[in-house]
């Protein structure tokens, strides 16, 4: 078990049985290929979020009170697949419960399983992918769960709309044709993209956020930092957009690498996260 909680919250809070919201941290980084490190990721989240000021700005709300519930870690250094079906487990046990499941990472195949279980209550299901890579390789290195798969998975569950991508093997062309994908070169020379991406989605989205999805120069802390990537309030507006518009079910934040340096990464990391549920309970609460 975790020192911390999600947001450092009083018990008040943070139990299971009144909280709508549910973090589950899955410090998991067996397939990652280049900077390693995405299994501390989860607890560097936590422990920044204990730092965080719980009343949020722009929306004036205090999300924390719907409660925020930090399940145990999910632990194994067993095969991507078997994490697959771990994670799917717990996450259709949370979704049973009607909790409001956030998934940390951890590299991108942690989420794959929370993606499988809410396409499962939600059968026209979209998934919202923020990220450098498009992660669309059928099988890498033999595997078809590793990180580099992620969206070809989700995919075949969801549909994808594909934003800040900047980087592909040429094995991913085909994959990627006639899908939504709102390429960092594009979205930099189109003012409406935001609204675009918010178009392609279905009703029920779910999202799903590797961290070198932003520009290396506010977020550094991953393991493959690309140049040309998105930028905090931007992508907060596609967010805001989201939730106002959509029904978020769920979504995942993966791929932090901290290190002795990347506090400002991993605060952000946090921060990202209540930005999120912010947004949903502010339009929740207009939309009533």
């Amino acid at each position: 078990m975790y020192e911390y909680n999600f947001g450092g919250l009083e018990e008040e809070f943070s139990q299971y049985h009144n909280s709508k919201y549910v973090v589950l941290p899955v410090p998991y980084d067996k397939t990652s290929t280049w900077g390693q490190g995405a299994e501390k990721g989860p607890l560097a989240i936590l422990e920044a979020s204990a730092n965080m000021e719980l009343y949020d700005i722009e929306t004036r709300t205090q999300a924390y009170k719907k409660g925020v519930f930090t399940s145990e870690p999910i632990i194994t250094d067993k095969n991507p697949e078997f994490l697959f079906e771990m994670v799917l487990e717990k996450a259709r046990n949370f979704i049973k419960d009607e909790k409001f499941l956030i998934t940390i990472g951890g590299n991108h195949c942690v989420p794959i399983g929370s993606c499988k279980a809410y396409s499962e209550k939600y059968p026209k299901l979209s998934v919202l992918q923020i990220d450098a890579h498009s992660d669309m390789r059928d099988s890498y290195q033999d595997n078809k769960f590793s990180h580099a798969c992620a969206m070809a998975r989700m995919s075949e569950w969801a549909k994808p709309v594909m934003v800040g991508i900047r980087s592909m093997d040429a094995s991913e062309i085909e994959s990627v044709k006639g899908k939504d994908v709102f390429y960092a070169s594009y979205i930099r020379k189109n003012p409406t993209w935001i609204k675009e991406a918010v178009n392609a989605l279905t009703e029920d989205v779910y999202i799903t956020i590797d961290l070198d999805g932003f520009d290396p120069s506010i977020m550094s802390a991953t393991g493959t930092p690309e140049p040309g990537g998105l930028y905090w309030y931007e992508t907060l507006e596609l967010f805001e957009e989201v939730a106002k518009t959509k029904n978020i079910v769920g979504f995942d934040v993966v791929e932090l690498c901290p290190n002795e340096f990347s506090n400002p990464s991993n605060f952000m990391a946090a921060k990202l996260i209540y930005k999120i549920m912010s947004f949903i309970e502010y339009y929740k609460k207009m939309n009533v």
